[in-house]
């Protein structure tokens, strides 16, 4: 009999103190208030004062429902998926009876009956609340449920993108392990300290690479992970590999997906310098405007179609990952121009220490 498991957590629910909120807040309360008034049927004349009213009446209602949810965020997100939910149910529609109370109250009070006000406000009492309670139930229930199906979307899709990373990580291991090895094995014979050296890069690179609880590092790290790759490299290709950093320009605590400038130079490697008897240079340049870091790398184009399908898998991975990452405000180009593969990762910077 197995145990069960911990209780799913509540990471579904938005964060109710972001600004964004309230925009968002203010077109559900809004919607709804239309809703309600166009349900009520009433005359053209009436319509649009019937409308004001009640948006004023949801806007309150929202307002004072998000300040509750933020001041609970917390204790929240620390419940399971079920527990949250109803919590959630619950302050909201406490918010509406207490907000729909104080709005009775006010219009049933002597000092707006002389100015005819009175007459914008509910006269039946309980079933005001009652009404009120439930419409706010009912729309709760259904942001809860969207807010839910986003979540497992969201889900799904970095459990796919995670398992291309391994797909991607498994696909590298292989060849580049038995064409280290080889270059090590004979290096020991002719150079043993270079062989000393090489072993302590492989180290570094497959612990790198293997690290599969840290998907997000710096681009400082992204970029020795890739230049470990270039040394190991250099000792199999020798003169027939060269590679150009211009990176000096870019934020080094820019964070990115790991493993994403690594298999950008290996496929350059592969596809544009090892099938060249005379080599050729691999060119990886990176530019920071307007809040962008543009990363662009660049090697010969093979003289023949690209057949190999881990070039399409790392760009594929590359590009997924990203825009999991950073979403449209990233985006990743590579094709071939002239006599040239360029593949051009453009995503926003966002420093280390803001997300602590």
């Amino acid at each position: 009999m197995t145990e069960p498991g911990p209780p799913q957590r509540s990471h579904f629910l938005p964060d109710f103190c972001a600004g964004r909120m309230v925009l968002a807040i203010v077109l559900i309360v809004e919607l709804t208030a239309l809703i309600v008034t166009l349900a009520r049927g009433a005359s053209a004349v009436a319509f649009w004062t019937d409308l004001a009213r009640t948006s004023l009446f949801l806007v309150w209602i929202g307002l004072a429902g998000q300040a509750a949810l933020c001041v609970a965020r917390r204790r929240l997100e620390s419940q399971a998926v079920a527990a949250a939910a109803s919590a959630v149910l619950g302050i909201v529609c406490v918010t509406v009876a207490v907000v729909s109370e104080v709005a009775f109250r006010i219009g049933a009070s002597e000092w707006l009956a002389p100015s005819g006000v009175s007459s914008l406000f509910p006269r039946e009492h309980l079933a005001f609340i009652a009404r009120n309670v439930a419409i706010a139930f009912i729309v709760t229930a259904l942001a809860l449920r969207y807010f839910y199906v986003m979540h497992e979307w969201r889900r799904n899709i970095e459990m796919q993108s995670r398992a291309r990373v391994h797909a991607l990580q498994a696909r590298i291991r292989p060849h580049f392990l038995f064409n280290s090895m080889n270059t090590i094995a004979a290096l020991t014979r002719s150079n043993p300290a270079l062989a000393e050296e090489a072993v302590q890069d492989l180290a570094d690179l497959f612990r790198a690479s293997l690290a599969e609880k840290r998907e997000q590092i710096t681009l400082a790290e992204e970029i020795e992970i890739a230049q470990t790759y270039e040394r190991i490299e250099m000792l199999r290709l020798g003169e027939r590999l060269k590679v150009e950093w211009r990176v000096k320009g870019v934020p080094q605590e820019a964070r990115v997906p790991s493993l994403m400038i690594q298999p950008l130079l290996e496929n350059a490697i592969y596809h544009g310098i090892e099938p060249r008897s005379g080599g050729g240079i691999v060119t990886v340049t990176g530019e920071y405007a307007n809040g962008l870091v543009t990363i662009v790398v660049r090697n010969p184009a093979p003289s023949g179609p690209v057949t190999r399908d881990g070039n399409r898998l790392a760009l594929a991975n590359i590009r997924e990952r990203l825009a999991l990452m950073y979403g449209t405000r990233a985006a990743v180009k590579a094709g071939r121009f002239d006599d040239e593969y360029i593949v051009t990762l453009r995503f926003p910077h966002e420093a280390e220490n803001a997300h602590r």
